[in-house]
C-alpha cells in the first residue's frame, strides 16, 4: 500500500494529458527517423503510417479501457499484475521501463546532430549530456511544471508541423521566388509510389512504429490526472488523430516536394527538405524545433520512467527507495535512477556517433511490441474476468473486440518478422527472447526476496 506521504499529485489536468501523450510520440521518430522510414517505403511510406496509426489507436483503446476503469500510474504493469498474472505484470512493468530507456538514448543520440547544423566542432555527446542535466532537473520537480514544460515544448511541435505542412502545401501549389511549383508528381516518379514494393512499405512500418511509441504516456499520467474518467477518453481520441493528421500530412508534403531520393538522413529531412528548396531561413528555424522536439520526447520518457520505478516498487517488484517522491510528488529515486542508466547514450554516441541511433531505437522496437502486445492480452484478459453487468458498466471501450485484439498481435508478429530481414534490427530480435529471459529469472530472484 502506498503511503499518503509518497502518492503521486493529481495535478495534470486535460490539456497536460494531451500534450503529453503528443509530446511523447512527435519526436525523432518523425523529424529524423522519417529518413529510414522514406528510404524503404519511397512515397508508400504515407500508407505505411496510416497502417500504423489504426494499429496504434486499437492498442490505445485497449490501455483506455482498463484506464477509465482504474485509473494508476502503473498503468498496464498494475493492470497485467490484476488480470493476469504477478509474471506479466513484472515484466510489463520493467519492460516498459526499459523500453523507454532506449527511447530516451534514440532522443540522446540525435540531440548533438541538431546542434551541429550551428555548431558543427560541439562533440555530440556533449550536447547529449548538457540535456540530460537539464530534462533530469525539470522532472525532479512538481508534476504541474513538468506538465507545463511539457505543454508549451508540444505546442511548439504542433504549430511547427502545421506551418510546415501549410509551407508545404505553397510550394506544391505555387513555389516560391526561387523555386517553381512542385506539383505532386514526386510521389509516383522514381521508381513510382511503390518502389521497393510492398516490403519495402512494411520495413517502413518498423520505423514507423517507433514514431508513435509514447501515446501509451496517456495510460501513465492516469495517475496524476484532475478527472481521469473525462480526460484519458478525450486524450486517447484525440492524440491519436492529431497525430496521423501531423505525420501523414508532414509526409505528403516532404515526398511531394523533393525526389524521397534525395532524402538522405545526414540531417532532419525537415531541415534538409528546406534547404534543398532554397529556403535556408526556414531550415534553420525548423532545426530549432527538431531539436525541441527532441528534449520534449525525452522528458517525456524520463517522466514515464520515473512513475513506472515508482509503481514497480509499491507493487514489491523493484527496491522500496524507488517508490520515495521529494515535497514536490516527483518520484526522484526513480527518475534519477532512470537518468543514470540513460547517460548510457552519452558514452555510445561518443563510441558510435553515426551508428548510435538505428541500434539504439532497434532494442526500443522489440521492447515496444512486447509491451503493445501485453496490452492487447491483459484487455482481452481484463474483459473476460469482468461479470457480465461490470462489462456491460464499461465507460471506454475498445471497438471490435475480441476480433480487433487478434488483428493486432497478428501485425505485432509480422512487424517482428519483417525485422529479421533487416540487418540493423536483427540483433534486436536476439535480444528480445534473452531479455524476457532476464526478466523471468529477476522475477524469480524478487519472489525469493520476498519471502525470506
Amino acid at each position: 500500500m502506498t503511503e499518503p506521504d509518497q502518492q503521486l499529485h493529481r495535478s495534470l489536468r486535460n490539456r497536460h494529458i494531451q500534450l503529453i501523450a503528443l509530446g511523447g510520440a512527435i519526436g525523432t521518430g518523425l523529424f529524423y527517423g522519417a529518413a529510414d522510414s522514406i528510404a524503404a517505403a519511397g512515397p508508400a511510406v504515407i500508407v505505411s503510417y496510416l497502417v500504423g496509426g489504426v494499429v496504434i489507436y486499437l492498442i490505445m483503446r485497449a490501455l483506455g479501457e482498463m484506464s477509465v476503469h482504474n485509473p494508476t500510474s502503473g498503468a498496464f504493469s498494475e493492470y497485467a499484475h490484476q488480470w493476469w498474472g504477478d509474471l506479466p505484470g513484472f515484466i510489463s512493468g520493467w519492460n516498459y521501463w526499459f523500453n523507454y530507456i532506449f527511447v530516451s538514448m534514440a532522443e540522446l543520440s540525435v540531440v548533438g546532430i541538431y546542434i551541429n547544423y550551428w555548431f558543427p566542432v560541439v562533440p555530440r555527446w556533449v550536447s547529449a549530456a548538457v540535456l540530460l542535466a537539464i530534462v533530469t532537473t525539470v522532472n525532479l520537480l512538481h508534476v504541474r511544471a513538468y506538465g507545463e514544460v511539457e505543454f508549451w515544448f508540444a505546442i511548439i511541435k504542433v504549430v511547427a508541423i502545421i506551418a510546415m505542412i501549410v509551407l508545404g502545401l505553397w510550394i506544391i501549389f505555387f513555389g516560391t521566388g526561387s523555386t517553381p511549383a512542385t506539383g505532386i508528381g514526386n510521389l509516383w516518379r522514381n521508381g513510382g509510389f511503390l518502389p521497393h514494393g510492398v516490403t519495402g512499405m512494411l520495413a517502413g512500418i518498423i520505423v514507423v512504429m517507433f514514431s508513435f511509441g509514447g501515446t501509451e504516456l496517456i495510460g501513465i499520467t492516469a495517475g496524476e490526472a484532475e478527472d481521469p474518467q473525462r480526460s484519458i477518453p478525450r486524450a486517447i481520441n484525440r492524440v491519436v488523430g492529431r497525430i496521423l493528421l501531423f505525420y501523414v500530412g508532414a509526409l505528403i508534403v516532404m515526398v511531394a516536394i523533393v525526389p524521397w531520393t534525395k532524402i538522405d538522413g545526414n540531417a532532419s529531412p525537415f531541415v534538409q527538405i528546406f534547404d534543398l528548396v532554397g529556403i535556408p531561413g526556414a531550415a534553420a528555424i525548423l532545426n530549432l524545433v527538431v531539436l525541441t522536439a527532441a528534449i520534449s520526447a525525452y522528458n517525456s520518457g524520463l517522466y514515464a520512467n520515473g512513475r513506472m520505478l515508482h509503481a514497480l516498487a509499491h507493487q514489491g517488484d523493484a527496491p522500496a527507495f524507488l517508490g520515495k517522491v521529494n515535497k514536490a510528488g516527483s518520484p526522484w529515486a526513480g527518475v534519477l535512477l532512470s537518468s543514470a542508466v540513460t547517460a548510457i547514450a552519452v558514452v555510445v554516441v561518443g563510441l558510435l556517433p553515426e551508428q548510435a541511433f538505428v541500434y539504439i531505437m532497434s532494442i526500443a522496437m522489440i521492447a515496444a511490441i512486447i509491451n503493445w502486445a501485453t496490452i492487447i492480452i491483459t484487455q482481452m484478459l481484463f474483459r473476460r474476468r469482468l461479470d457480465p453487468e461490470s462489462r456491460s458498466e464499461l465507460r471506454f471501450t475498445m471497438p471490435g473486440a475480441p476480433v480487433t485484439n487478434w488483428i493486432v498481435l497478428a501485425f505485432l508478429v509480422l512487424m517482428v518478422v519483417v525485422m529479421t530481414t533487416m540487418p540493423p534490427y536483427r540483433i534486436a530480435v536476439a535480444i528480445g527472447p534473452i531479455w524476457l529471459a532476464v526478466l523471468g529469472l529477476g522475477w524469480q530472484l524478487s519472489r525469493r526476496r520476498q519471502t525470506l
